[in-house]
């Protein structure tokens, strides 16, 4: 049992290292796909015809901090 999560242990710091190596050699940091939803032609990830309170609030909070 032991063996089997200092395997799985090892395996992880190789694939975060692999990942580093980007941002390494280029110093360049990870980015997201080229157009995300938006390029699948959908405006928004839900499909509420309006958002929750929860992200009004959020939204609102931001707005504020805009002006």
């Amino acid at each position: 049992m032991m063996m089997v999560f200092v395997a799985t242990f090892a395996i992880f710091v190789l694939v975060i290292f692999g990942m580093s190596l980007g941002w390494i050699i280029k110093r360049k940091s990870i980015q997201g796909s080229c157009g995300g939803i938006t390029a699948l032609g959908m405006e928004k990830v839900c499909d509420c015809p309006e958002p929750c309170d929860a992200r009004k609030k959020r939204m609102a909070r931001e707005a504020r901090r805009i002006l």
